[in-house]
């Protein structure tokens, strides 16, 4: 498939590049997709969660009253949890959420989320840039260019550019990636997916491995 190539004045340069059908025209796999972004949103959280059992309470362990003849439910110890201040019964502990998943898959997942983006037309392809120096307004200057400087989106740089990254990351619901930082969350989260030019080479190259 065909795809104009814009400048970041958001005009068309008259030119027009090829994307790989094998990339961005499959038949996407919606369970792929699902499985890849509960994946990535599984591995990002902490799993820290902790509270005290009344084993780590600190505090005495003498019994608060007799066993018998109080009329009351016998009590061994004041950490015991039906006392204030006693540990908690069936606290959450600490757990790693992570799991794994099939390379196959994730290559699969990926094609399919830029497969459905290109299919609703969310993914420009835009001629190298660059800044001189980090600079934010320089960045919201483009995406006022293309009409996203409202919307969610994702910019895919060719290599390690820290002057539009630094110049990116202080703006609500813009991220950049580098090609190899690709991943199916961030496509799916975005409204508008920018390449640039350089980038596709690469993106082509480690989905189709």
């Amino acid at each position: 498939m065909k795809v104009a190539v814009y400048d970041i004045t958001g005009k068309e340069t008259g030119r027009q590049i090829e994307l790989s059908d094998d990339v961005f025209a499959i038949e996407p796999n919606k369970h792929a997709v699902y499985l890849d972004v509960k994946q990535h949103l599984a591995n990002r959280r902490q799993g820290t969660h902790k509270s005290k059992e009344r084993a780590e309470i600190a505090g005495s362990t003498r019994k608060i009253k007799k066993q018998k003849g109080t009329g009351t439910a016998r009590a061994g110890s004041i950490k015991s949890p039906v006392f204030r201040g006693g540990g908690r019964v069936f606290g959450p502990r600490p757990k790693d959420y992570s799991f794994k998943l099939n390379k196959n898959l994730k290559k699969l997942a990926r094609k399919s989320a830029l497969s459905l983006q290109a299919k609703q037309d969310n993914i420009l392809v835009v001629e190298d840039f660059d800044f001189e120096t980090p600079k934010t307004k320089s960045f919201v200057n483009i995406l006022k260019a293309f009409g996203i400087e409202n919307k969610k989106s994702l910019f895919v740089l060719g290599d390690s550019n820290n002057n539009v990254y630094l110049s990116s990351r202080n703006l609500e619901g813009v991220k950049a990636v580098t090609n190899s930082g690709l991943n199916t969350y961030s496509v799916m989260n975005a409204r508008k997916i920018l390449i640039v030019e350089s980038s596709l080479e690469g993106i082509e190259s480690n989905l189709n491995k």
